[in-house]
């Protein structure tokens, strides 16, 4: 007569590998929502345009951040 044994060992729950992922993902989703924001883009069309054409503006490259959040950052 012949027996089996069969041994199934479930993954052990590690709470600190859940918070992890938890925060890893919403890292990640934080920074998708922050470079998909319209500011972000109105930031990336300033800084690709050159000195000239940020001086018509009235623009220096420096102020480019502080201009796009004034309504935000008092600064």
């Amino acid at each position: 007569m012949a027996t089996q044994t069969t041994t199934i060992q479930a993954p052990a729950f590690s709470l600190g590998s859940a918070l992890r992922t938890f925060f890893a993902a919403f890292g990640r989703a934080m920074i998708a929502a922050g470079e998909n924001s319209s500011r972000m883009r109105q930031v990336d069309a300033l800084r690709s345009m050159s000195d000239d054409e940020l001086a018509k503006l009235g623009l220096k490259r420096d102020d480019i951040v502080r201009h796009v959040f004034k309504d935000l950052m008092y600064v």
